[in-house]
């Protein structure tokens, strides 16, 4: 009987924590002053101390466990006939109500947080195709300057010389480059590892997460060396704080350019200029299709490893899941959904109006 009511009383609490949830969703100013920058640094900092120097993922194990104890709650619901189906509901909710409770208070009210262009002072996001054009015209000068630094001929893909484990471990290198100009942005105590769900994680089309409950940042292990350190970074990103996808996004571009490993920058750019040319095929096919013809067989061999490796794990779920996703994303404030990740520009054409970007 006191188990019946104590659940019944988590899941009254689930409703009543939506409720706060979405209430100081309205205020970022008071996110900002008690959880951006009191509560959450504090909780961070102590789940990367417990967690970081385990080297396999606690929260892989934990998530198996969840999706464990889920499939046998609907297992129980279907086919158990001495328990009340009122209570396992009530059960259920109440497993749901303690979840959402540490998914937010660890993690998730990052989302109400306000926006990254006010805290670097960013004076726009919004652009138009001159400066879209300007921008990319410097990424593609910079991209092709590294390419041909590291490939020694512009028909030569870039090859990574490092194994994934290193490039994992030289990922707080940018943050540290980084952090002399933003010092908000120091990574300490470094807790990014290898997903133990690296196969499927691929088939359902990411590369990485990070685990709000512990705090890990998890890398698809499967994914090419090129595309990792930009992943890594991004990953950081988000344990920083940055919920936002194309915060995140910027965020790890910024680490990984500002790192002093060439091949971290090369990662960095590479991506950028994806999202640059994404955006002026939006604005203007015909000179999408001019600067495809400018851009060097090497690195267009680059970009077809990345395409050509997700390509071949192409399944009929795979929208499923991402439409799954972006729901979610929809749900917690980015209300274009997976597409911001791509609403990353703006941001770049701002900062490098504010701060200058070093395409040199």
């Amino acid at each position: 009987m006191y188990k019946e009511k104590r659940n019944i009383l988590l899941t009254i609490f689930l409703f009543l924590q939506i409720g706060i949830v979405a209430f100081l969703s309205k205020f970022p100013s008071i996110i900002d002053t008690y959880y951006v920058n009191g509560v959450y640094p504090l909780i961070a900092s102590v789940l990367r101390f417990l967690l970081g120097w385990i080297p396999f993922s606690i929260g892989d194990i934990l998530y198996a466990v969840l999706i464990f104890l889920t499939l046998r709650f609907l297992k129980q619901l279907l086919t158990n006939k001495t328990k009340s189906k009122r209570a396992l509901i009530f059960q259920f909710f109440a497993g749901i109500s303690v979840f959402y409770f540490c998914f937010y208070i660890f993690w998730g009210l990052n989302y109400s947080r306000s926006p990254l262009a006010k805290t670097l002072s960013l004076e726009q996001e919004a652009f138009d195709i001159d400066q879209l054009e300007s921008i990319t015209e410097k990424i593609l000068f910079k991209t092709k300057r590294l390419q041909g630094q590291l490939s020694k001929h512009d028909t030569l893909a870039v090859i990574v010389p490092y194994s994934k484990k290193k490039i994992i471990a030289l990922t707080k290198d940018g943050y540290d480059e980084l952090s002399d100009q933003f010092p908000d942005l120091v990574y300490q105590r470094p807790s990014i590892k290898k997903s133990l769900f690296s196969l499927p994680l691929t088939y359902m089309g990411f590369s990485g997460y990070l685990n709000p409950l512990t705090g890990e940042a998890q890398v698809d292990h499967l994914i090419p060396k090129i595309n990792l350190p930009f992943t890594c970074s991004h990953e950081v990103a988000h344990q920083l704080g940055f919920a936002f996808e194309n915060e995140a996004n910027f965020i790890g571009f910024l680490a990984s350019a500002h790192h002093k490993d060439p091949y971290f920058q090369y990662a960095a750019y590479l991506l950028v200029l994806r999202y640059a040319l994404y955006d002026i095929r939006r604005y203007d096919p015909d000179l999408f299709s001019s600067y495809l013809e400018r851009i060097p067989e090497g690195v267009l061999k680059n970009i077809r490893e990345s395409d050509e490796f997700w390509k071949q794990y192409e399944n009929p779920l795979e929208p499923l899941f991402k439409s799954f996703y972006d729901q979610y994303l929809k749900y917690n404030q980015q209300k274009d959904g997976l597409e911001s990740y791509n609403q990353i520009m703006g941001l770049i054409i701002s900062y490098d109006q504010n701060y200058i970007l070093d395409f040199n």
